[in-house]
């Protein structure tokens, strides 16, 4: 009975030391086998164990619901612990900035040795450096931790340097995908049409006459294709029939191309269709600058039905009637004369209002426009029914300058048939001097120009000796930028000593002239002199640019740029801002404001000069 006794107390105890002591060998063989790979299941495998005891008060519990508070009475010095906790803000705090809080979470997840940072990660790891230290292993954790932070450290420093450098470029990253996907907008479209010129390349290698399956089948797609594509001009237009015509018509292809397999053949092909549209390209613009050249050169219906009105009333009136106000001013060298020649109506009045309404002393203008016998009644007409206010206007005719057939030779003109550079108009400006001899000084406008900002500092400009007063267009960067030998030619010997073809270009358009130089050089002897050199032989193109440029050469002072822009007859790339600086916009080239060709974006300056509420202009339908 005692040895019962005995034996079933040592049962007891020996139950006793395996409820206390089995977790804890569990735990650490646990430990010994999971630790150097699978950290995560060993923390998933504690969050399900519990154990208790009397004697030891042990108890490390975890409910999957709720996070794992900090022991008691365990000090944490690792250094690992809070560098993981700073990245982690650090990580969220550069997102923020970038508005990616999602890439900081999705870092964050996947680390170093493949342990998983989620929302409870700081307290797994606790629960793990807890569980650690009582089975007295910490030394191999810290190491293994080290390792892991250093490598999550290295990981998220890096994403945070991307992110730094990715930030300040968003918005070019930005445009070069919008760039990109612009040119993803017609993708389909070209390509079918890229097929199109393939099957028929394709076509050609069969022999005439030919009726065969392959044939006829190309015939078919190419015809389909092209219904198709029809007027399309982005892939959202194409319909899904058309993406599945493309993908048969792509089936062919494949075909002819095992039927037909020379590539030499087809290289040979699709050069000889290159040349052709090439070809057919220069052709069309030809034809587009004839067209253009066409339109310039006519004057619009609108103009000559202005034109014939105002003649046949101007013929209507008296002499006293045709008598404008205040002549006795045209003489008078100490005010501010300008020039226009033209033999267009709204040209001369755009080039008199802008003049006169930008001024601040419009009583100091006095305007001369010169125009041929043809349109003086007209112009005269639209300027005594619409005087330019305080200014004083003088209209003439070229045929009252009786002189000028003596010193103008019409046996000399130009050999070109554009009248615009035959014209006696076109060269009266060589003759300033003999036009008006009792002025001092004139500005000299080309009738496509407008006046936006007060001229009366021109006047105060220092010639330096010089005859000509005009802006430079001899930057390369600019569209207007001109070399002597663009229309000179500098082969000729004559020309090659006499100039250089280096020297600045200048414009005509707004000219300050010195008339009282030009008299004393005798300028207008030297321009004779150069344009029957020219008539003899080919040394400059038709037009008064060039002789101006040889006339005037070494006889021209630079003016600021900003009292003379051009460009706005031929250039659409002018910059606005370049425009209303200038005091004066000039449109040469051949897209006039008053032309239908003229371009768009431009019109606006000058039509706000121009009364279309006149009753003259609203009978000829002249509309803005």
């Amino acid at each position: 009975m005692k040895l019962f006794r005995r034996c079933q107390r040592i049962l007891i105890l020996a139950l006793l030391c395996v409820s206390v002591f089995a977790p804890i060998v569990f735990v650490s063989q646990r430990l010994k086998n999971v630790m150097p790979t699978g950290r995560e299941e060993f923390i998933e495998d504690l969050s399900n164990i519990k154990y208790r005891t009397d004697s030891v008060k042990l108890s490390v519990e975890q409910e999957s619901s709720e996070s794992l508070k900090e022991p008691r009475n365990v000090l944490y010095e690792d250094a690992d612990l809070l560098s993981t906790v700073n990245y982690t803000r650090k990580e969220i705090n550069v997102d923020k900035e970038s508005g990616n809080v999602r890439d900081a979470t999705d870092m964050l997840e996947r680390t170093g040795d493949g342990i998983k940072y989620g929302s409870n990660k700081g307290d797994k790891q606790l629960q793990l450096r807890e569980i650690l230290t009582m089975s007295g292993e910490k030394k191999q954790l810290n190491k293994q931790d080290q390792n892991v932070h250093s490598q999550s450290g290295e990981v998220i420093d890096e994403r945070i340097r991307q992110m730094k450098d990715v930030k300040p470029n968003r918005a070019v990253q930005h445009d070069q995908n919008a760039h990109l996907n612009l040119k993803k907008v017609t993708e389909k479209i070209n390509e079918m049409k890229d097929q199109v010129i393939r099957a028929k390349a394709y076509l050609s290698f069969a022999p005439p006459g030919s009726k065969s399956s392959l044939v006829k089948e190309l015939k078919l797609r190419i015809k389909e294709v092209e219904r198709a594509v029809g007027g399309a001009t982005k892939d959202s237009d194409l319909s899904r029939s058309a993406l599945q015509r493309m993908r048969n018509m792509e089936s062919s292809l494949s075909k002819a191309s095992h039927t037909y397999p020379d590539c030499s053949s087809m290289s040979t092909k699709l050069r000889a269709m290159t040349q052709n549209a090439e070809e057919q390209v220069q052709s069309q613009k030809k034809q587009v600058s004839f067209l253009f050249n066409l339109a310039a050169s006519t004057a619009p219906k609108g103009l000559h039905c202005l034109s014939m009105q105002l003649t046949a009333e101007y013929f209507a009136l008296d002499s006293k009637e045709r008598q404008f106000p205040n002549q006795k001013k045209l003489h008078d060298s100490k005010l501010y004369h300008y020039a226009v020649f033209s033999n267009n109506v709204l040209a001369c009045t755009v080039v008199v209002n802008s003049t006169v309404s930008t001024a601040l002393k419009p009583e100091k203008i006095v305007f001369h426009v010169v125009t041929d016998a043809l349109n003086f009644p007209a112009i005269s007409m639209w300027f005594l029914l619409n005087p330019p206010g305080k200014a004083t206007i003088q209209v003439q005719s070229i045929d009252s300058f009786k002189w000028l057939s003596t010193k103008y030779n019409t046996r000399f003109r130009q050999n070109s048939s554009d009248p615009r550079y035959t014209s006696e108009l076109n060269h009266l400006r060589f003759y300033l001097p003999y036009i008006f001899p009792a002025l001092k000084k004139i500005v000299l406008f080309d009738h496509d120009v407008v006046v936006q900002k007060d001229l009366s500092r021109l006047w105060s400009v220092d010639m330096k000796g010089k005859v000509n007063g005009a802006v430079e267009n001899c930057q390369e960067s600019e569209t207007s930028f001109l070399r002597m030998d663009t229309y000179i030619n500098f082969s000729d010997p004559f020309v090659a000593k006499k100039f250089d073809a280096n020297a600045c270009t200048w414009a005509f358009g707004m000219n300050l002239f010195d008339l009282q130089e030009w008299r004393r050089k005798d300028l207008t002897k030297l321009y004779h002199k150069y344009l029957k050199m020219g008539y003899r032989r080919p040394l400059w193109v038709a037009g008064s640019l060039p002789l101006g440029w040889v006339t005037f050469y070494n006889q021209t002072v630079a003016l600021d740029r900003r009292w003379h822009i051009l460009g706005l007859g031929y250039d659409s790339d002018v910059v606005h801002a370049d425009i209303d600086r200038a005091a004066v916009i000039h449109y040469d080239g051949i897209m006039k404001p008053w032309l239908d060709i003229a371009i768009a974006r431009y019109k606006d300056y000058w039509r706000k000069y121009v009364n279309y509420d006149d009753s003259h202009l609203q009978q000829c339908n002249i509309h803005a």
